[in-house]
């Protein structure tokens, strides 16, 4: 196969609604599918304008047009690339469908990622936000990962130390690879232990199990359960644009955790290692007359008051106009800042 030039890799004025799940109105001034490493080199040192990475677009409010150069992450594949006597080492594409590595580790035999089954996104998205769900964290499987920076054309490696994972946060979130694009991650590798053990304490995740009167389930049926537990919750965005949770679950110190609980005593609290309290932003946002609620176009899902959803025709504006409304409610009722977890550009 013919490898693409510059001028055949990147294309102009390019419409961006139907590349992101909130299905705002903008386009990209310059865009570029980028399947290969082979790619990133090409676009080195193309021009000084203003870069943005793009992964499956499911975290990301489009407020205005680009003007910039978007590239897009599409490098894929798969792979067992060693094992030892405790853990399979899988390693996968930046571009890969998150959900659909899941699926595939699961059908190897390699469990592991089931907790965070039918999170939206891609790989290489993965490791910058730390997604997490039922109990788990992408932070406690991972291995490793792959980068090019732009700039000098080097490969970078970094553990899983170097990546200062915290919670929905890292490395990559804090220095903004994704907002400049200098530095592009290119492939991640996953470490699957083999003394496995089932993930279920989560309350929602053990409900389910108890529900189907699952008592020692396998990966796969954890992966089911919790697949079960996000359709029945969230949006299908293909038929409901939304960016999935809009907001960060803010952690407090256990002293006003304790006064907040005082005065509200069903409150839900989930008390972290450092002993500061992490609280649920769906119950602050529904308590605060929020779920189900519209402004405009645009509103909070009525099975899930977390997430922020497009009921046609929507613009960013209208998007931050709610999210701005249902902060200013939160904050007056409980003294609390909630954080937007998309990126706003």
């Amino acid at each position: 196969m013919k490898a693409r030039t510059l001028r055949e890799l990147v294309e102009h004025d390019v419409d961006l609604a139907a590349r992101t799940t909130l299905a705002l109105p903008a386009r990209a001034a310059l865009y570029a599918r980028i399947k290969s490493v082979a790619h990133l080199a090409k676009l080195g040192g193309h021009g000084t304008r203003r870069r943005f990475i793009l992964g499956g677009g499911s975290n990301l409010v489009m407020r205005s047009d680009f003007d910039g150069l978007m590239l897009h992450i599409a490098i894929t594949g798969r792979r067992l690339i060693g094992e030892d006597g405790d853990a399979w080492y899988v390693r996968a594409g930046a571009g890969e469908n998150w959900h659909d590595l899941v699926t595939w580790t699961l059908a190897q035999g390699w469990p592991g990622l089931e907790n965070l089954a039918l999170i939206p996104g891609t790989v290489g998205a993965a490791p910058i936000q730390n997604i997490g769900a039922y109990g788990l964290e992408l932070s406690e499987r991972f291995h490793s990962l792959e980068a090019i920076d732009l700039p000098s054309g080097k490969t970078l490696r970094l553990d899983r130390q170097a990546c200062r994972f915290a919670y929905r946060s890292s490395l990559f979130k804090e220095e903004g690879w994704h907002l400049d694009g200098q530095r592009v991650i290119t492939w991640v590798t996953f470490r699957l232990p083999k003394a496995w053990s089932a993930q279920t304490a989560y309350a929602d995740l053990a409900d389910e199990l108890d529900r189907q009167a699952i008592a020692r389930p396998t990966g796969q049926q954890i992966a089911e359960a919790v697949v079960a537990i996000r359709r029945r919750k969230l949006p299908d965005p293909a038929l409901l644009p939304n960016a999935g949770s809009f907001f960060h679950n803010p952690i407090v110190d256990a002293a006003f955790a304790e006064r907040l609980a005082a005065a509200h005593p069903r409150l839900p609290r989930y008390v972290q290692a450092d002993g500061r309290v992490k609280l649920a932003a769906a119950w602050l946002i529904e308590q605060s007359g929020w779920k189900g609620r519209c402004l405009g176009r645009v509103g909070m899902y009525e099975k899930q008051a977390l997430v922020l959803v497009n009921h046609g025709g929507a613009t960013g504006s209208e998007v931050i106009a709610l999210a701005t409304a249902v902060q200013a409610a939160v904050r007056e009722r409980f003294a609390i800042e909630l954080t937007p977890e998309p990126v706003i550009l």
